[in-house]
């Protein structure tokens, strides 16, 4: 049975951040990162079934932003490599989360030196900036609203309003350290942010084929493919129902509902399988502190 367990393990960890290498989460000892164990986020973060259709629905939801779009398009090479493109949200995710301090500043001071890199103007004829405030939070907010939207449905429906609302306090760190202001910090405060910002999104063609290219992704092999098919269906119901409305993407309750009932089998199994993520080897980190 291990040794099933272990294979299924290596095909996880193949659609993670850590496939990508350079962080020991298990070093230096007792250093507790930017949040440490006893946050939210290290509970939320540390579920990777969330984690990866809470990724998906992240990026469908980013996509729809012109501007986001725009950088994304111009200066990635995503459509070519779209797994790439999650492992590397993958690494920044869990190294900002779990590694120890300086390689989650590390991780930070890289994406600020690209994202200073990243500059054009979208085809309706404004400029854009990844290092642009308000555009950081933007893809902040898609990005931890999916998240914790995921874990909501998939780990912990239990989950107090104080504690989504303390996941907002935190995370909103990183997107400050990233250049971002005045960024939501509680879930009313993320809900009526993305109430204001609906007017300003699109569902173009451009924005139709990232998300064919999402449902089209190569898988790392055949096992895995169904998974991501899967994956890709769980992240669209993420999405608040306007921008599916908008997309085209509305799906019966009974559909949406066999998609969740497909993904908890699938959850359990990945939790039962991944015993090496990130978030097990900061725990291990923390407990040589001893």
């Amino acid at each position: 049975m291990d040794i099933l367990r272990q294979r299924v393990e290596q095909q996880i960890m193949a659609l993670s951040g850590l496939s990508l290498g350079g962080i020991d989460y298990e070093r230096p000892p007792g250093d507790p990162g930017l949040f440490g164990p006893g946050s939210v986020c290290w509970q939320v973060h540390a579920d990777f079934p969330s984690m990866l259709c809470g990724g998906i629905g992240a990026l469908m939801l980013q996509m729809m932003h012109p501007l986001a779009l725009a950088g994304v398009w111009d200066h990635s090479n995503f459509r070519e490599d779209m797994l790439g493109r999650l492992r590397r949200t993958s690494q920044f995710i869990a190294g900002t989360t779990f590694a120890a301090t300086a390689d989650a500043e590390r991780l930070i001071a890289r994406v600020r030196r690209i994202h200073a890199g990243v500059t054009g103007v979208a085809p309706d004829g404004r400029p854009y900036a990844a290092s642009d405030p308000e555009l950081l939070v933007w893809v902040h907010v898609a990005e931890m609203r999916s998240f914790l939207e995921a874990y909501l449905r998939y780990r912990n429906p239990d989950l107090s309003r104080a504690d989504q609302d303390r996941y907002f306090d935190e995370v909103a760190r990183i997107a400050e350290a990233l250049g971002a202001h005045d960024v939501p910090r509680s879930r009313q405060a993320v809900e009526t942010y993305l109430e204001n910002m609906a007017p300003e999104l699109v569902f173009d063609e451009r924005t139709a084929e990232v998300l064919q290219l999402l449902r089209t992704a190569p898988a790392p092999n055949l096992t895995t493919r169904p998974v991501g098919r899967l994956m890709v269906q769980a992240g669209i119901d993420l999405l608040p129902d306007w921008a599916r409305a908008r997309a085209g993407l509305q799906r019966s309750t009974l559909q949406r509902k066999l998609v969740e009932r497909s993904m908890k089998p699938l959850a359990g199994t990945l939790r039962w399988a991944l015993q090496n993520g990130a978030s097990h080897r900061a725990r291990r980190r923390m407990a040589l502190a001893g």
